[in-house]
Order: C-alpha cells, then sequence, then structure tokens
C-alpha cells in the first residue's frame, strides 16, 4: 500500500524466503524488499538466491534489528541497501527508487556504527556463517583507483569524495564507475565491504 500509493509498481508478495524467491524469479523486479527475519527460509538467503537468479534485482533488507552483524551478513549477501521497520513510508520509497538507480543506502546511524566497528578492529563476522567474504584481487586498480576504493570504503559520498581529492564529482563518478566495472561490483554497499574484506581501510582509518 505504501508504495504502490507513492507511484511504484509492486508486482508482487510473498510469505516467507522460499515465496520471495520463486515470485522474483517468475517476476524479475528492479527491486525486492526483504525481511531479515522470515519463516523457513531467511531474508539473507532468500537474498542471495535471488541475486543468483535474477543478477539485475536490487535488494533492500529490513529489520528491527539494527545489530552490526546482520548489516554486515546482508551487505556480504549483496544487499544494496539496508533499513530499520520504523523508516517513514516517505524513506522507504525515496530507497527503493534511489537502489533502482544503482546506487546504495543505508540508515545513516547503522552506516556509522558499521565503518566504526571495522576501524576499530572488531573482528570480522566467521567465513561461511553468512556466505563467503570478498577477496577479489585489487591488482586491476591504478593507484588513483586503490584510493577512491578506500575512501568509499570510509562511506565517503562523491561530493566529498571530490572534495578530498580535488577532484570534479563527474571525474569522481568516472573512477567509481571504473571501479566497479573491474572488480565486478554491484554497488558502493559491496564496495564498502570489499575495502575492509581486503584491508584496503586499515583498522583505525577515520
Amino acid at each position: 500500500m505504501i508504495l504502490t500509493a507513492r507511484g511504484i509498481d509492486v508486482v508482487a508478495e510473498a510469505g516467507d524466503g522460499a515465496e520471495a524467491v520463486a515470485a522474483a524469479v517468475l517476476h524479475r523486479p528492479d527491486v525486492a524488499l526483504l525481511d531479515i527475519r522470515m519463516p523457513g527460509t531467511d531474508g539473507l538467503e532468500a537474498a542471495r538466491r535471488i541475486l543468483a537468479e535474477v543478477p539485475d534485482c536490487r535488494v533492500i533488507m529490513l529489520t528491527t534489528f539494527d545489530l552490526d552483524h546482520y548489516v554486515y551478513a546482508a551487505l556480504s549477501a549483496g544487499a544494496s541497501g539496508f533499513l530499520l521497520k520504523d523508516v517513514t513510508s516517505a524513506h522507504l520509497a525515496a530507497a527503493v527508487r534511489l537502489v533502482d538507480t544503482g546506487d546504495a543506502l543505508l540508515a545513516p546511524s547503522i552506516t556509522r556504527r558499521l565503518v566504526e566497528r571495522f576501524a576499530a578492529g572488531a573482528p570480522r563476522p566467521a567465513p561461511g556463517a553468512d556466505g563467503p567474504p570478498l577477496h577479489r584481487d585489487l591488482a586491476p586498480l591504478t593507484p588513483r583507483e586503490a584510493e577512491v576504493l578506500a575512501l568509499l570504503g570510509r562511506g565517503l559520498s562523491n561530493t566529498e569524495l571530490a572534495r578530498e581529492l580535488t577532484l570534479s564529482e563527474s571525474t569522481v563518478k568516472t573512477h567509481v564507475a571504473r571501479i566497479f566495472a573491474k572488480l565486478n561490483l554491484r554497488d558502493r554497499a559491496q564496495a564498502v565491504v570489499l575495502a575492509y574484506e581486503t584491508g584496503l581501510v586499515a583498522p583505525g582509518a577515520g
């Protein structure tokens, strides 16, 4: 009702993770809204399956649990966004439209805690528990692109990147697009995960 009222077409609804996967495969939506906790197949596993079957689909995770463990697991599963269920209807609709453009979103409080957690050197979730971590070779990146990826990992926006590197925003966007293409990244959410998984962003980085 919320999304339809704001001009977003809802092609299917599902009562659990397995139904969500089946519906996504059948309807191939642009965006899938998944609850972290669902009967049977949970939202994280559903996200993995949907993205494997419908790679162009973007996934937003909804939950009442704003725990770092869930955030990290959702991003590792390939989610493009993570929102708490108390999000306003306007913000929810805006989130769907945002990830549909290829961007990523996280509630600011969650992003801040996630980055601070890794910057503090907290242990990462055990591999295999929530899907394999990203371990991609960064060799294809130029030194400048590696610098941009490190800043992406710290949560900087394109505007902030441009200011930090004394570049135009259009140049920053070109660098970001090349990074995504070279490393086969879906969006900024995966870039954040990758920056920490590969050690590009060192513990204690601000």
